[in-house]
């Protein structure tokens, strides 16, 4: 399915090196699967109702959240698979590259330009390979762009393919994901000090987490062994053999604040839904068995990728959202959006209660 889209990409001709990501977008493009068979008009008319889908859903977010997007916020953006690869391919790059920079300085390593074009067309194709394994299972997003401007993005033929493969009310299914990516949105635009929180806490992360060469070492001797705990439940995935555990604590501290807003974002969607989307408990019923119901080989991918945490984020948050406000209020638990301090960490999102003593008192 190919669409009329709404914006585009720049392309960063400034750093091909550690990865290509132009050849990430071509590997993306290449392997991902097609979206739905559609006429011209069908998609221009799919297009236009996620556009509309998208500005509907301000007002009611605004309401529900008490939190404003500003008003000249520009309007979503609809796209398609391949798009979404490739502002996630210059987003992605704008986040590591300063990391890969840095770790090299450390090092005091530099690789010739030669080894640096084929080690970056290898894991330019890594990273193409998975960003065309998450393209169809992406409804919408907002992208932070690390050092670009942060864009909402609804990814039109999976909204298709998802309401068709769920049997639910298409019109239905289109305003609900648009509250959800709303919310994304209004959590980072009413406060503006969140999105360099994050892109500084993930920066720092991944520098953190790179190996130098004797931990790769230790790896390699030790992943057979541990390679049996990936599937253990509460495994995080592949970071479970390649972190140590105060990398595994700071790693939970950032799983928190993702948590926070995956869970918030389903909350208001669902709070909203009632009012504008008649059809919003058959839709959550089906979209909750929809990601319980992954087969045996894809289980295990999301396993290794660390996307059943990411399952967990949505769970975990939403319990989290919902017992604070139970106790303080939609204002008490907004609280949360203060600052960094008042972010939960990562223990309580287990236990929301020692959040409000903490911010509460």
């Amino acid at each position: 399915m190919r669409l009329p889209l709404t914006g585009g990409t720049e392309e960063r001709q400034d750093h091909v090196g550690y990865v290509d990501w132009e050849f990430a977008k071509t590997t993306g493009r290449t392997l991902v699967p097609a979206g739905p068979s559609v006429t011209p008009a069908q998609a221009q008319a799919e297009v236009a109702a996620i556009r509309e889908a998208a500005r509907a859903a301000r007002t009611p977010v605004a309401e529900t959240a008490r939190m404003q997007t500003p008003p000249d916020a520009p309007d979503a953006l609809v796209v398609d698979r391949a798009t979404w690869i490739a502002v996630n391919a210059d987003s992605m790059g704008a986040m590591l590259d300063p990391t890969f920079d840095a770790i090299i300085e450390k090092r005091g390593e530099t690789p010739g330009p030669a080894a640096r074009a084929i080690g970056g067309r290898v894991t330019g194709a890594e990273a193409g390979a998975l960003l065309a394994f998450m393209a169809p299972k992406v409804l919408g997003q907002y992208d932070l762009a690390p050092d670009g401007t942060p864009a909402l993005m609804l990814v039109a033929p999976n909204l298709m393919a998802v309401s068709d493969e769920l049997g639910v009310d298409r019109d239905d299914f289109r305003r609900w994901v648009c509250m959800h990516e709303e919310t994304h949105r209004v959590q980072f635009t009413a406060n503006p000090w969140l999105r360099d929180h994050v892109i500084s806490s993930a920066r720092e992360l991944a520098g953190d987490l790179a190996p130098d060469t004797q931990r790769i070492q230790e790896l390699a001797r030790s992943i057979t062994e541990k390679l049996p705990d990936l599937f253990k439940e509460g495994s995080t995935g592949l970071a479970d053999l390649v972190t140590t555990p105060e990398q595994r604590e700071r790693m939970a501290a950032l799983t928190a604040v993702m948590s926070l807003l995956e869970g918030h974002a389903d909350v208001v969607m669902d709070d909203v839904g009632p009012a504008h989307i008649p059809t919003v408990d058959h839709i959550r019923a089906k979209f909750t068995e929809k990601r319980k119901g992954a087969g045996a080989a894809d289980r295990v991918l999301r396993r290794l990728l660390g996307l059943e945490a990411k399952m967990r984020q949505y769970r975990d948050g939403a319990r989290f959202v919902r017992e604070v406000q139970d106790a303080v209020g939609v204002d008490g638990f907004n609280a949360v959006w203060t600052s960094p301090e008042t972010l939960p960490l990562a223990r309580e999102i287990e236990d929301p209660r020692s959040w409000v003593r903490r911010v509460h008192g």
